[in-house]
């Protein structure tokens, strides 16, 4: 089975079509790339690492994309060219190359969080499997909690929001050219969370830079998603009795899953499509009759998990943000709640990055209060100056797509970290953008939108993942391979119908089911075991 499992290996995967580099003259040595001379770059390091254990250097930020990261310091790895690039004014990246079993191509990888550190677990497979690889910490280092990098820096956040991934890229081809005397033939983004943001501003910004895009749980609405990862937290301060603990998520999530599960025809502890529960509009049936128990909640708490259903709203009631899907309240509890509890500090990394966000990336202030926050004052401010530089959210990809590029999106419905409506909200919007037509929502059913979708299914299509949370884990089956559909797309054009997904218990798949083309969804065909993907198919949802 291929390393690129959802799950596993929390990272998305792009490919790209053939891409014409001016090869400088070919290198007879490893080493030979330092006398590479590149504008605003200096080749700080090139060494032919032998075959065996890799020591992953020791920095700050996380290697992987998302919650899921490798404990695992050393590699065991075949023999490559690391070659260690700084570009102006303070991108670091690298560049890996196998010293032979080249397969012609190159996958670059993205980061997670706030970036801040080379990805190098996401590196070690791609190398693994034959392909040169780049990754960059972006222009600074530092988890996702340590933000003061960005303090009167515009220049470092413009990095971040999307310039040092098209640098990157543009120097990775150029090193690689020079090693092997040609640059590859198809190349690959590999970018989930922060990752899958990097990968839409890429066909946004630069569309001839990738051929194709796998974008996984994509941070679009990067302004308004800083300001809902503590709106619950505001809300819990400012409103006595309003938050509940931790331990009262078994019992939301067992009150979801008894109002919605069996919606699919399938009782197995997934909501295949959250989209057709309405637990998430009137979780009434957990209000404490009397005196309020761990399995109730009262009115002021009940208000509080409408308004996570619901999503992050202005004072005037119109949508910030959407929110999140019932069916794996449990995973709430370490993004949505967490933080939440006013008698105490945050404890999730999400609201300390997004805090940091407005004091060194908005407001210049390091001791801004979160307390303070005025949304009809503040976040037009914040958008004014940040929204086009670092959102991800233009749908018209009409020049990626000219150039053959594709798009694979993938997104799962239990993500608590970023919304899954975001996602199939921007997917609508640059089908509508594509064909001209008017957006549908939510009345994705209809045989409009399905006739849409196929018009633009030559070069981009989401798959949801019922039960996954974010880039991976959850109930449902979140380990796919989403490499091989995608390649197989770009170099042969056939779009992928579905992608089949396993959970793992004890290393065994205990539960396969396929994966869909949005918005069709896997329908059981009334008989065989509903633990095999064989006894599903992709269908449109009935209305």
């Amino acid at each position: 089975m291929s390393g690129r499992v959802a799950g596993l290996w929390p990272v998305a995967v792009v490919v790209f079509a053939s891409l014409v580099v001016s090869a400088p003259s070919y290198a007879h040595s490893c080493e030979d790339i330092a006398s590479l001379k590149l504008s605003n770059t200096a080749i700080v390091s090139a060494t032919e690492v032998p075959v065996g254990q890799f020591s992953v250097p020791p920095g700050p930020g996380a290697d992987m994309q998302g919650p899921q990261q490798r404990s695992e310091r050393t590699m065991e790895l075949p023999a490559f060219c690391r070659v260690r690039v700084t570009v102006a004014p303070a991108i670091n990246m690298e560049v890996w190359m196998p010293v032979s079993g080249w397969n012609g191509n190159f996958e670059a990888v993205g980061n997670g969080g706030k970036a801040g550190s080379i990805s190098y677990a996401a590196m070690a497979t791609a190398l693994m499997e034959g392909y040169t690889t780049a990754s960059t910490d972006t222009g600074h280092q530092g988890r996702e909690d340590q933000t003061e990098w960005a303090f009167r820096h515009p220049e470092l956040i413009t990095d971040f929001a999307y310039l040092a991934i098209h640098d990157m890229t543009v120097t990775a081809r150029k090193v690689i050219a020079s090693y092997y005397g040609t640059g590859p033939t198809f190349s690959f983004f590999n970018g989930c969370s922060t990752g899958g943001r990097q990968g839409l501003m890429e066909a946004q910004r630069y569309p001839d830079d990738y051929n194709g895009i796998l974008s996984g749980a994509p941070v679009i609405d990067y302004t308004h998603l800083q300001a809902a990862h503590f709106a619950i937290a505001l809300r819990t301060r400012k409103v006595p009795g309003s938050y509940f603990p931790p331990s009262k998520l078994p019992e939301i999530n067992k009150a979801s899953l008894a109002a919605c599960d069996a919606i699919d025809g399938v009782r197995d502890g997934i909501i295949e499509n959250p989209l057709k529960c309405s637990f998430g509009k009137d979780p009434s049936a957990l209000s404490c009759k009397g005196s309020e128990t761990p399995a109730c909640l009262t009115a002021e708490q009940l208000q509080t998990l409408k308004d996570i259903y619901a999503g992050y709203r202005d004072p005037r009631g119109q949508l910030v943000y959407p929110g999140f899907m019932p069916g794996d309240e449990i995973g709430w509890k370490s993004l949505i709640i967490a933080g939440a509890d006013p008698s105490q500090p945050f404890t999730d990394t999400s609201a300390v990055g997004a805090v940091g966000f407005f004091k060194y990336f908005v407001f210049d202030n390091s001791s801004w209060d979160f307390l303070t926050w005025n949304y009809d004052r503040d976040m037009p401010f914040t958008d004014k100056k940040l929204a086009s530089e670092i959102n991800a959210t233009d749908p018209g990809l009409k020049r990626f797509r000219a150039h053959g590029g594709k798009l694979l999106l993938y997104h799962g419905w239990a993500d608590p970290g970023v919304s899954p409506l975001e996602t199939i909200d921007y997917y609508e919007r640059v089908v509508a953008a594509v064909t001209g037509t008017e957006a549908i929502r939510p009345g994705y059913e209809t045989s409009a939108f399905a006739d849409s979708m196929r018009r633009t299914e030559d070069f981009v299509r989401l798959f949801m993942v019922p039960g996954m949370e974010h880039c991976g884990g959850g109930p449902g089956p979140n380990m796919f391979d989403a490499f091989a559909p995608l390649a197989t797309w770009v170099e042969h054009g056939r779009a992928p119908r579905e992608i089949i997904a396993s959970h793992m218990t004890n290393r065994t798949a205990t539960l396969t089911r396929p994966l869909c083309p949005y918005p069709m969804t896997a329908h059981y065909a009334g008989h065989g075991s509903t633990d095999q993907a064989a006894n599903f198919s992709c269908k449109f949802p009935d209305n």
